[in-house]
């Protein structure tokens, strides 16, 4: 079997269900893990990314409640960097130990990651991803006024934060990803869709963002060329008329047809949507690659042959 360089993209809720402690999310990702080593006893090259939104939000509302002038609340681009961190090196081990299981002598590094965004991005001006705690109207307005944030109303529950989640333009350690993989590393990397940042004067600055982890994995694997680009989601296969008495699973499908069913309205924005838009992204740009849309129970069922959703380009 000819080896592939894989990018797999992980959602953060695959890492966080309802225990948020650090106990219970590395038991999850030491099982994430023995799913994972299966692409390295192929003989594929791996590359994994990662969510983080649970874990970020839970980390803006610590910073948050410590928040003082001695102590102050550190700035969102920072919280991604220090949960790409955090969840890097829990990922980072548990990979370890299931390769060491398996007598396999391969190194993994987790890499922080910076992802540079147009400041020109429409998202800017329409900021739409809400984090940290809820406030009242009242709070809200008080924080508005003395931030210059934005603040909108979230489902009846309170009135929450939001910012931009811009389209990722270029990775800025992609070829240090690139060399690493091709030196043999198993290599983490986008965690959390990566740190926002814009290109100003010669210098990267962090931004007030958070990039969706789908978009950023496509762009990764786009960049360091990878023959396929694994997309994980809580089910097997991408279905049309999802729930409906005339549902139809998606196995082999073209990018044409997937943006028919877009056009019909078929994926939810926020959840089926973007990963499928990501796939269509990542085969429209590297017509050489190929995208699967899959659960990480399906992984087995991938490795043996085709399985999940299939996205190619004709």
């Amino acid at each position: 079997m000819t080896k592939r360089k894989v990018v797999v993209a992980l959602g953060g809720n695959a890492i966080l269900s309802t225990d948020a402690s650090a106990k219970a999310q590395q038991e999850a990702l030491h099982q994430t893990a023995e799913y994972l080593v299966q692409f390295i006893e192929k003989g594929d090259d791996l590359i994994v990314s990662h969510g983080n939104g649970p874990q970020v939000g839970n980390l803006l509302l610590q910073q948050a409640a410590a928040n003082s002038e001695k102590n102050p609340a550190m700035p969102l681009d920072t919280c991604v960097a220090m949960t790409e961190g955090s969840i890097g090196y829990w990922m980072q081990n548990a990979l370890n130990s299931a390769l060491l299981k398996r007598h396999i002598d391969k190194d993994v590094v987790a890499l922080v990651t910076q992802v540079i965004v147009d400041e020109k991005d429409p998202a800017f001006a329409n900021p739409t991803k809400p984090i940290g705690p809820f406030l009242t109207e009242e709070e809200a307005k008080v924080e508005m006024q003395a931030s210059g944030a934005t603040f909108k109303e979230d489902a009846g529950r309170g009135w929450r934060k939001v910012v931009a989640s811009p389209k990722p333009i270029s990775i800025k350690e992609y070829r240090v990803v690139n060399h690493l993989v091709e030196s043999g590393v198993l290599t983490i990397s986008v965690g959390g869709g990566g740190i926002p940042v814009i290109e100003k004067e010669a210098e990267l600055v962090g931004v007030e963002a958070v990039i969706d982890k789908d978009f950023a994995s496509q762009k990764l694997a786009e960049l360091v060329k990878a023959d396929l680009l694994i997309i994980l989601t809580g089910v097997d296969n991408v279905y049309v008329n999802y729930n409906q008495p005339d549902q139809k699973k998606l196995e082999e499908v073209t990018v044409t047809e997937l943006k028919e069913y877009i056009a019909d309205n078929q994926f939810a924005p926020g959840s089926m949507l973007p990963k499928v838009e990501a796939a269509i992204s990542f085969v429209e740009n590297y017509p050489q690659g190929k995208a699967i849309i899959t659960s990480l129970e399906n992984i087995g069922a991938v490795l043996e042959g085709d399985a999940g959703t299939i996205v190619v380009a004709k």
